[in-house]
């Protein structure tokens, strides 16, 4: 472990844990919600949906606690298993079996996750960068998410509305994600530098669009669908942001750029199979084409 503390190790695995419940009692909440009901006047009521977001609460908390103790590579890993811990939760709760297959497609989403995080390490860059810097770059992320967004609300497959829901979910947490330095760089020049800044409004309408559209991916299908399409969405659209915009750079070269390759390549098929597999399970859906468990 060298120099890491153990503490951290724990923060970070005590943050996972929060977020697998978390996701779990949103979940529950959200696909208590009739599809023709308002789904956020729904959601304000349900004593279950705020204690979800309680529990994201204290797992953000852990998290940076986590983070201020030990290192990014380590932690942000440890974090994936939320994954490995909501999946079982869910299970329990909504009677829905997971199979050897998901299983083994969950840890295999987990690990390809977790080797994108810390073979592409991405280098730090300016969170300055000009309004001109980003219209294209974030006009291409957003127009990704519109378009999963779009899909997600047609009459697809339960299991694939959730996945595509999730996803485009997952982007605008990215977006998110690439203005929180630059915003909380400002906090230490006053409120009304934050406030003035375009930076913040982004951070703010991107991280609420994203929170609507994770609890319309949990409306409409089971978390096994939306989750793992979350979980990669936003690291891989923040790097993209953090590449084309920040300046930000991939710490690899040779081999490791074709280990990337291939953990992305990992991390689709798995979450695809996932949403597949799971729809088998789940009372009232029919998956697209039959998985082998």
């Amino acid at each position: 472990m060298g120099d890491l503390p153990l503490i951290s190790i724990i923060c970070a695995l005590a943050a996972a844990l929060l977020f697998a419940c978390a996701s779990v009692a949103q979940q529950r909440a959200a696909s208590a919600v009739a599809e023709d009901e308002a789904l956020v006047a729904s959601l304000i009521r349900s004593p279950r949906w705020w204690a979800g977001l309680l529990g994201d609460g204290g797992g953000y908390v852990m998290q940076a606690l986590a983070l201020s103790l030990g290192s990014v590579l380590v932690v942000q890993p440890l974090i994936v298993s939320s994954l490995l811990f909501a999946l079982p939760l869910s299970a329990k709760f909504s009677g829905i079996r997971i199979t050897r297959y998901a299983w083994t497609c969950a840890v295999m989403l987990a690990i390809a996750l977790a080797v994108f995080l810390v073979v592409g390490d991405p280098t730090e860059g300016n969170s300055n960068a000009a309004f001109g810097d980003w219209i294209a770059p974030l006009a291409l992320t957003v127009g990704v998410a519109v378009v999963a967004t779009i899909a997600g609300l047609s009459k697809l497959d339960a299991g694939w509305r959730a996945l595509l829901l999730g996803a485009a979910a997952g982007v605008f947490f990215g977006v998110a994600v690439a203005f929180t330095k630059y915003v909380t760089d400002l906090l230490g020049h006053g409120l009304a530098g934050v406030l003035g800044a375009w930076q913040t409004w982004a951070l703010i309408a991107s991280g609420a669009v994203g929170v609507y559209l994770q609890q319309r991916a949990f409306q409409v299908g089971p978390l096994s669908a939306s989750l793992p399409a979350l979980t990669i969405a936003e690291p891989i659209a923040a790097i993209f942001l953090g590449m084309t915009v920040l300046d930000e750079r991939l710490r690899v070269d040779g081999p490791g750029i074709a280990l990337i390759g291939c953990a992305v390549a990992v991390m689709i098929f798995t979450t695809i199979a996932l949403s597949r597999s799971q729809g088998r399970e789940t009372p009232g859906v029919s998956a697209p084409s039959p998985v082998v468990s």
